[in-house]
């Protein structure tokens, strides 16, 4: 099918101009297909870490239509070795034959690879996801099956170099 035009954009740091709007947008989007798609908990949805994250919010062009957003987090394991986790990735049902889902990861994936260089002198990058069971196909990296949320989840893990 033809890709319709869109956009992928990093939401500035909270407090910037636009952020809060941007934002919703991609709550907005996450509440479709998680909550009212998918069945999870609205209470579950939101977690702590909303406000340190990067976001990202792919939008149709002209419109401005948000379909879908994802969530990257730097994090640190138990050893003190940072890492990403790659999380709420999220693409409205009606856009998914795109392939959206691929440009999300590939703009995080990005995003996790400047950051990685700017902030240590590594030359491997982890990024982690818990994949829900009926969409790992998606991942490249299979790991341990688990239950998040109520839900059978894989942890994948990829490792992105620098």
């Amino acid at each position: 099918p033809d890709v319709p035009d869109h956009e992928i954009i990093t939401l500035p740091a909270a407090g910037y101009r636009n952020y809060q709007p941007l934002l919703d947008q991609c709550f907005n989007v996450r509440v479709e297909v998680f909550v009212h798609e998918q069945g999870f908990s609205l209470d579950d949805e939101f977690d702590k870490h909303d406000p340190t994250a990067t976001h990202f919010l792919l939008r149709l062009l002209p419109s401005k239509l948000a379909i879908g957003t994802i969530r990257g987090t730097k994090m640190v394991d138990s050893n003190g070795d940072a890492y990403y986790k790659l999380s709420r990735l999220a693409v409205l049902k009606p856009y998914r034959r795109y392939r959206f889902g691929r440009d999300l990861v590939l703009a995080l994936h990005g995003w996790v690879k400047e950051d990685a260089k700017r902030s240590s002198d590594v030359d491997m990058a982890k990024v982690v996801a818990h994949s829900q069971i009926p969409v790992k196909q998606f991942y490249s990296k299979y790991g341990d099956e688990f239950d998040e949320d109520g839900a059978p989840h894989q942890k994948m893990v990829a490792y992105l170099s620098l």
